[in-house]
């Protein structure tokens, strides 16, 4: 079970990384992960779809493509879903409750390597920052 706390700490590890405002995490300007309480259209949409709406802590992540988001979904629904505001969008919705702070981890820094200067992408992964 992850927590604000850990995102926090993993995203606060990672360069060029800030918390522009609480529970709104960016590297250089872009957005990277965020809190994404459901709103009431969310919430319809989801019903409509047969899904019960998640309670809890809800983190939005940006993910590199539809199609990873379209995976993690169909993987593991329990962790990671969608709602209609985010179609067409390569982010993905997280029930922090349920993912394990290595899960969290993984997600974040691919987050992070998709949203970073590819300049500072290749000194992280070369180790030379």
């Amino acid at each position: 079970m992850a927590t604000w706390d850990d995102v926090a700490r993993i995203v606060g590890e990672l360069p060029l990384t800030s918390e522009q405002s609480p529970h709104d995490w960016r590297v250089g300007k872009k957005l990277l992960a965020w809190e994404r309480p459901l709103r009431a259209s969310d919430r319809e949409a989801l019903s409509a779809n047969g899904t019960p709406p998640p309670e809890g802590d809800i983190l939005g992540v940006w993910v590199s493509d539809e199609g990873v988001k379209f995976a993690l979904v169909a993987d593991e629904p329990a962790i990671y879903f969608t709602t209609p505001h985010f179609d067409g969008y390569p982010a993905v919705l997280v029930k922090l409750a349920e993912i394990d702070v290595r899960g969290l981890e993984e997600l974040i820094t691919e987050a992070w390597l998709t949203r970073a200067p590819k300049k500072l992408v290749q000194e992280f992964l070369t180790g030379s920052i």
